[in-house]
C-alpha cells in the first residue's frame, strides 16, 4: 500500500508538471503584428487596423537599412486626426490608449529622400497581455510555487524574445553596413587599379618619347 501511494504521489506530481509546462507553452502574448518592408525613395508605406474604443495599442519601429537610417512616421485615428506625428527619427516607440471606434492609420514616409532606398522594421502590438494563469488577476489567495515558476519561467521567455528581436535587427544593421563599406573598398580598389593601369601607360609612352625624339641638328650633320 505505500508503495502504490508513492507511484499515485509521482504520478500526481508529474501531472501537475506537466499542466504547469503546458501552461507556460500556451500562453500568447498580446496579439499584434511583426513585419520588415522594404521602403523606396520619395515613397510612403500606409498600413491600417481595426480598433474598439479604449484599447490600448503600442507602435514600435526601426529603420534597419537605407540613408541615414531615418525615416517619417506619423498615426492618425478614424476621424483623421494626427496623434503622432516625427519627422527623420530612426526609431521610436509610440504607445496610445483609443478614443473611437475605427481604422487606425500609421504612414512611413521616405519622400524626403531622392535616392536612399530604406528597409523598416515595426511591431504593433494590440491589447494587454492575456494572464498566464485562470483568474489570475482576482486570486484572493497567493500564488503557489508551481504557478510563480510558471510566471517566472513566462517573463523571461517574453524577455528572449524582445532579446532576439533586438539582435536580428542589430545584426541586419551591422550587415547592411559591412555590405555597403566592402562595395565601396571594392570599387576604390578598382579604380586604384584603373589609375595604376593608365599612369603606367602614361609613363611608358613618356619614356618612349624620350628616345624616339630627333635632333635638329642631326640631319644637318649627315647632309
Amino acid at each position: 500500500a505505500p508503495r502504490q501511494a508513492g507511484r499515485g504521489g509521482m504520478g500526481s506530481g508529474m501531472r501537475a508538471g506537466m499542466r504547469a509546462l503546458v501552461l507556460v507553452l500556451c500562453a500568447l502574448r498580446a496579439g499584434g503584428t511583426e513585419l520588415t518592408f522594404e521602403l523606396p525613395d520619395s515613397a510612403k508605406q500606409c498600413f491600417h487596423q481595426e480598433l474598439e474604443r479604449g484599447v490600448k495599442f503600442t507602435l514600435d519601429y526601426q529603420v534597419i537599412t537605407g540613408g541615414h537610417y531615418d525615416v517619417d512616421c506619423y498615426v492618425e485615428d478614424p476621424d483623421g486626426r494626427t496623434i503622432y506625428k516625427e519627422t527623420k527619427k530612426q526609431y521610436d516607440s509610440f504607445p496610445h490608449h483609443t478614443e473611437v471606434k475605427g481604422v487606425y492609420t500609421f504612414c512611413f514616409s521616405n519622400e524626403f529622400s531622392t535616392f536612399s532606398h530604406k528597409t523598416v522594421y515595426f511591431d504593433f502590438q494590440v491589447g494587454d497581455e492575456p494572464p498566464i494563469l485562470p483568474d489570475m488577476n482576482n486570486r484572493v489567495t497567493a500564488l503557489t510555487q508551481m504557478e510563480s515558476a510558471c510566471v517566472t519561467i513566462h517573463e523571461a521567455l517574453n524577455a528572449v524574445i524582445d532579446s532576439q528581436t533586438h539582435y536580428r535587427l542589430r545584426e541586419a544593421q551591422d550587415r547592411s553596413r559591412a555590405e555597403d563599406l566592402n562595395g565601396r573598398v571594392s570599387y576604390w580598389s578598382v579604380g586604384e587599379t584603373f589609375i595604376l593601369f593608365v599612369v603606367s601607360i602614361g609613363q611608358v609612352m613618356l619614356l618612349k618619347s624620350f628616345f624616339t625624339e630627333k635632333r635638329p641638328g642631326s640631319s644637318r650633320a649627315g647632309t
